[in-house]
């Protein structure tokens, strides 16, 4: 089993976080229970964080030039994201602030990794 890398950690914590806050808010769940449409959405998010070519050197999803997220699950997160997004500084302003600072990093394109890639292997 590969360790982790602590970047895609704390995006899966960030998207955790943003879709409870959505669900409770949205479907009146309460403590760490999701309704099924947020639990098969949170899987769907981690599946592709953890399938992402990037890594710990991706953006946020948001602003990277591989858009891996079906077009209807793309809708979804941008609900969900902008629902939670600003109730995130009252929930979890540190997760809220990394994922700020996140958004301002400039995407890397699929040559450029492949290239860092390359050199990395070597």
């Amino acid at each position: 089993m590969s360790m982790q890398h602590p970047r895609i950690t704390r995006e899966k914590k960030t998207i955790s976080v943003m879709v409870h806050i959505y669900c409770h808010g949205h479907h009146q769940t309460k403590g760490d229970a999701l309704c099924p449409e947020c639990t098969e959405f949170l899987s769907y998010a981690f599946t592709r964080l953890d399938k992402c070519p990037f890594q710990e050197h991706k953006s946020t999803c948001g602003k990277c030039l591989v858009h891996c997220y079906q077009p209807e699950m793309r809708e979804k997160v941008k609900k969900v994201m902008r629902y939670a997004g600003p109730r995130m500084l009252l929930h979890s302003p540190s997760l809220a602030l990394h994922h700020a600072f996140d958004g301002r990093k400039k995407p890397q394109t699929i040559a450029e990794f492949k290239k860092w890639k390359a050199q990395n292997q070597a």
